[in-house]
């Protein structure tokens, strides 16, 4: 399978500290996606079961997981086969980020019955209003799949309040930063300005109208 990266832990994608896996490659690419870093296809892949070695001593800390990317219903085989071996290996709940409807995901969810306890579905639409939780738009939806889902996402059917708006930072040796949570509009840019007026060089993958960005190789 192809992935961006893998942060634990990540507390701004659902309840409690989570495993973060993001998937690499999106063919949706919605205008003024924050993750355009994670759109093209990358250039390295990881076996299965090497992840999953990998994740081990994450797995053993983890209240849940939350998978997004990229779109990882690109590669369904992969994500079905990670899904699985999750499962095997904990009983957490699973929360997975689509920018596809349900409507065109439902063949793959009834082969993937009891993987994934919630959904946050549909594209991000930059036009429309940001006032729900754990939402990057008000079009995107939360799909409860089942009862342990029900059990941990119930109370994120709900307005944004203030403790919603934070943002986890991951820092790596080659001085890149990434941001997980769900900024809100412009937030990646005015941190840049901010940055920028104090002699800071930056660059964001963010909000691709403003900055043309080069596709990956």
């Amino acid at each position: 399978m192809k992935l961006s990266r893998v942060h634990f832990p990540v507390t701004t994608l659902g309840p409690g500290n989570r495993l973060g896996i993001w998937f690499q490659g999106c063919s949706i690419r919605c205008p003024g996606c924050i993750s355009a870093d994670t759109w093209g296809p990358g250039k390295h892949a990881i076996e299965l079961e090497t992840l999953l070695a990998d994740l081990a001593p994450w797995l053993e800390q983890a209240d849940g997981i939350t998978v997004s990317g990229g779109e990882p219903f690109d590669q369904p085989d992969a994500l079905l086969a990670l899904l699985a071996g999750l499962r095997q290996r904990t009983h957490v709940d699973i929360l997975v980020y689509s920018g596809h409807p349900r409507e065109q995901l439902e063949p793959w969810l009834a082969q993937a019955d009891g993987l994934i306890d919630a959904l946050i579905c549909d594209p991000f639409e930059q036009q429309q209003p940001q006032t729900l939780v754990l939402r990057g738009s008000d079009n995107q939806r939360l799909i409860l799949l089942s009862e342990l889902g029900r059990q941990r996402f119930a109370g994120y059917e709900r307005p944004l309040n203030a403790s919603d708006r934070a943002l986890d930072l991951m820092f790596d040796d080659d001085g890149s930063i990434w941001m997980a949570g769900i900024p809100g509009r412009d937030d990646v840019l005015r941190l840049r300005d901010l940055l920028q007026s104090q002699g800071h060089q930056l660059q964001t993958s963010a909000h691709t109208s403003r900055r043309r960005l080069p596709e990956l190789p």
